[in-house]
């Protein structure tokens, strides 16, 4: 964002609260599992500038367990940020991008959700719908020379799995893996 942004590009972010900032970075609040919060921010944004021609979905929580540990409402709410506010966010700035045609969507994927691993069902899952969910729309869209691409990194370095789910019930069953798995994720990514 910060290099877009001195390059000379408009760049807005998001965060469900303001907090951090950005250098030339217009920070504004949304809660991408809201519909009123993301109409608001595209609405905003959209008043300010006129026009909105970059998209990059971003939005994500993680969840590291044995898929039996978690709860469905917990899966629910994994689903709702990572694969339902992606869909909020895209079908509230893709009518603006139709109209003028012309816009790209980038959509933050992972590698996981081409490659699952143990201790990550949901979170493979999630990202295997978003993949799914990305390379169909690219083909509705392009048309109006509109494009959807997903990027799909490996682990990176980021508060990421600070702010992840931690299962309703861990089982003693999954301990040392669950620690074996904590242990790796923290080498790759110290």
């Amino acid at each position: 964002a910060e290099a877009l942004a001195r390059a000379g590009y408009t760049v807005f972010g998001t965060s469900r609260k303001i907090g951090d900032s950005y250098a030339k970075v217009s920070m504004l609040t949304c809660d991408v599992t809201n519909d009123d919060s993301v109409r608001a921010l595209v609405a905003t944004v959209l008043a300010q500038t006129g026009r909105i021609d970059l998209l990059v979905n971003n939005a994500g929580i993680g969840m590291l367990g044995g898929a039996e540990e978690f709860s469905i409402p917990q899966v629910q709410a994994l689903f709702d940020v990572n694969l339902f506010g992606v869909m909020r966010m895209t079908n509230a700035v893709l009518p603006s991008m139709r109209q003028r045609g012309q816009g790209r969507i980038i959509n933050i994927g992972s590698v996981l959700g081409l490659i699952p691993a143990p201790y990550s069902a949901h979170y493979s899952a999630v990202k295997h719908a978003l993949e799914g969910y990305s390379e169909s729309l690219d083909h509705e869209i392009r048309a109006f020379n509109v494009r959807v691409s997903v990027i799909e990194p490996a682990y990176v370095r980021t508060v990421f799995d600070q702010n992840g789910i931690e299962p309703d019930s861990q089982l003693q069953a999954y301990d040392q893996a669950r620690a074996s798995v904590r242990a790796l994720l923290a080498d790759v990514m110290p």
